[in-house]
């Protein structure tokens, strides 16, 4: 039997962690070494991570914070995978380099619901076929950032395949601002943030005399967490950082 994978997590006591916490539970080939606090200073967090000593550090917290842990596991060797969606395109490229020049395994992923990802794949494959698309996406109203790190993920994949045009009437104009949503490289993405929900997507497309909806719902945290599960035993065998759970998807 291979050895035990330890896992600490960041945020366990929010809604995502206290269910990372109840998956690792449930798996045997999984440890968990105890909750990481971080709000406390740097030289307090190296003695917590000396007495833990994981393997790897799943991180759901915030925006604001992220990037602090993920140079944090840089320091003590530890392999992240984040849920934690906000960072900026130079924080990312930041950190890439810097993981791979570590040689080290990471894993940063907009979201861990299979689902989710497959409904990403499925856009960019419909993207290049039928380039008219937009994106709604919608969350609970305590969600932070705006568009979610999904949206962003499945716009920046279905640019990497659609021809490049910008939609609608060369001549429309909003009456209201904001009310065709954020344009995105000539396309809308839509954010809506209600009490009830968790996580939801559809994204639109639409041609001559058709439409095609790609719909997915997280109905509740737990659908999460078969991704992470399989991220924390694939980061093992990483020696980069991976944005994106669609790479370990065939």
């Amino acid at each position: 039997m291979n050895r035990q994978i330890r896992v600490t997590v960041a945020g366990a006591a929010g809604r995502m962690g206290q269910e990372v916490v109840k998956m690792l539970a449930e798996d045997e080939t999984l440890v968990f070494t105890g909750p990481l606090d971080t709000r406390v200073s740097d030289a307090e967090i190296d003695q917590q991570l000396r007495e833990m000593k994981p393997d790897v550090l799943v991180d759901f917290t915030t925006p604001h914070t992220v990037y602090r842990h993920m140079e944090i596991c840089l320091r003590h060797n530890i392999r992240p995978v984040v849920g934690t969606t906000g960072l900026s395109s130079e924080q990312l490229q930041d950190l890439t380099d810097r993981y791979r020049e570590a040689g080290l395994g990471a894993i940063i992923a907009p979201n861990f619901a299979i689902g989710a990802i497959l409904c990403m794949k499925f856009a960019a494959m419909a993207a290049k076929y039928m380039p008219h698309v937009e994106i709604i996406e919608l969350h609970h109203d305590r969600k932070l950032d705006a568009p979610s790190g999904t949206a962003l993920k499945t716009a920046e994949m279905i640019t990497a395949v659609r021809e490049k045009h910008k939609q609608g009437h060369p001549d429309e104009k909003e009456t209201i601002p904001g009310a065709r949503g954020a344009d995105f490289d000539g396309f809308r993405i839509h954010s809506v943030r209600l009490p009830g929900m968790v996580a939801h997507q559809e994204v639109l497309f639409g041609a001559t005399g058709q439409t095609l909806s790609i719909r997915h719902d997280s109905i509740n945290r737990e659908s999460f967490m078969p991704g992470v599960n399989m991220a924390i035993k694939a980061v093992m065998n990483l020696n980069a950082l991976l944005y994106g759970l669609e790479h370990l998807i065939d």
